[in-house]
This record gives structure tokens, sequence and C-alpha cells, in this order.
């Protein structure tokens, strides 16, 4: 484990560190923010996904997270988007390869040796963070995420309740077995069989199994990837067969950028207080 650098905000400390991932085969980039009260109490922790070429860095430095994580006595950790390196899979674009790992565990070569983010987030860093923050109440997780992030926060919740407690999302990708985005994704990740592509999709999932958590998701009206990648209204119609509990913000006038994501931070870390802290 490698510190990599450490800024003091809001009372409280954003660290960055590398660590050689045995769930990746890469060395891996994580961030952590730690509140002022994680100095004297244990604090809930909640889970950032960032959305497509993002790394720790985006939501961090654009949105103000930090301010809000400080507030409610919240400890952030920000996961990078996918595997990197030179002996990593990649592709020119930039809804493949490095920065667009989609969350999920590829079965296809030559993605399969390295692109398993959705086993690192729930199964490998999570021991990290455990071991390295001892004021990590791993008992209290919550997930948001933006974009491809907020389609890995809907997913590994619908696939892991008891972990992920608290849940949001900002214009997340509800249906990726049905838009562009996923289809290109998932049958380069998981090959042609789309039956395979239905656990990684938060339409199907929540349509199998409804948790008791209430989904919190907000989506900008004016969002340019709206109609074509993100179909908001999809996923509220599954939830609404199921039984689950959503509340869908249509924003009017608001797109797909982090002066979106920071303008309805506050609610988010309010809706996951009420459950990490209530």
């Amino acid at each position: 484990m490698n510190p990599v650098l450490s800024h003091k905000c809001f009372g409280g400390l954003l660290t960055v560190h590398d660590h050689d991932s045995a769930v990746t085969n890469c060395t891996m980039r994580f961030a952590v923010y730690s509140p002022p009260q994680a100095e004297t109490e244990a604090v809930p922790v909640l889970w950032y996904l960032s959305g497509l070429t993002c790394t720790w860095q985006n939501v961090n430095e654009k949105a103000g997270i930090q301010r809000y994580a400080a507030e409610h006595g919240i400890m952030v950790v920000f996961p990078d988007t996918s595997p990197r390196g030179d002996d990593v899979a990649d592709d020119a674009a930039y809804d493949l390869g490095q920065g667009a790992g989609f969350y999920l565990t590829a079965t296809e070569e030559p993605w399969a040796r390295h692109f398993r983010m959705d086993r690192y987030v729930v199964d490998e860093l999570p021991g990290l963070i455990a071991d390295m923050f001892p004021k990590a109440d791993m008992d209290r997780q919550g997930i948001t995420g933006h974009s491809m992030g907020g389609h890995g926060a809907l997913t590994l919740h619908l696939k892991h309740p008891e972990r992920y407690r608290s849940v949001s999302a900002f214009a997340p990708i509800v249906a990726p077995t049905q838009v562009p985005w996923g289809e290109k994704a998932f049958s380069t990740y998981l090959g042609p069989d789309r039956t395979v592509w239905n656990d990684y999709d938060a339409t199907k999932l929540v349509a199998r199994r409804r948790t008791d958590a209430h989904i919190l998701i907000d989506q900008g009206g004016s969002d340019q990837f709206l109609a074509e990648q993100l179909r908001p209204e999809l996923f509220a119609e599954a939830c609404r067969h199921a039984g689950q509990k959503l509340t869908l913000n249509m924003r009017e006038g608001y797109d797909h950028s982090y002066y979106f994501v920071g303008t309805f931070l506050a609610e988010h870390f309010a809706h996951h207080g009420v459950t990490l802290k209530g």
C-alpha cells in the first residue's frame, strides 16, 4: 500500500493510495475522504462510483463533495472506474477499456484477466478500507454514483442489499442491455449471450427482487444522453411493478455534468444519512 497524496479540507482529510490488486491483477488507485468526526468516533461509509473516463479526482475537484461528507460525518470511498496500466487491455474509444470498467466481471478475452471491477469494489477494497481506517463503520455502508457509476451503484445495491443499506444515483445508466453504451460494453466484456447481461442491468435486477431501501435518483432534464443512453422511465416502470420504493427527480434544465451533480449532492447525503445515521 503506497500513499500518493493527501489534502486537508473541511476539517477532514482526503487521502489517495496505490496498491497491488489481486482481483484486477494490476496496480489500483483509490481515494478516501475521512470527515473530521472520524478522529473521535466510528462513521458510516459511502461508496462513490464514478462514470466513463473518470477517476477518483473528478467529483472531488469539481463538485465539493467533501463539504457534505464533513457536515454529515460520513466517510466516502472513491474507487477507480477500471483497471489501468501498460499491460491492461484498452480501446481507443472513451466508452470501452480503461476508464470504462462498467462494474462487472469480464469473461471475454483480453478483458477477463483485469476487468473485475464489481469483485474489486465488493470483495477486495472493503477489506483494505477496514484495515487502514479503523473508524470506518463497515456495518453502515451506502453507495452512490454518476452515469456509469450510477449503474454500478444500483446494480451492486440490488445484488447486495444487506451490504449497501442506502443507495442513490445521478443520471444512471439504468437499462444497459437496452442502450448503445451497455450493448457495446456488455457484448465486448461478456460475450453474445444476452441472458448473462441481465445480471448487470438494474432494470432487470429489480424485477427479480426488490429491496427494502428507498432508491433516490436525480436526472437532468437537459442531459444530452437522456433519451438514447439513460432512459430512467424504464427503471421507474420496473420499480413500480416490483413494489420498489423509488424517488426519481427530473431536474429541468440540468445536464450530465458535475455542475448537475454538485447541485444535488446535499440532498443525496441527507438521503444516505437518514438510513446510515438514523
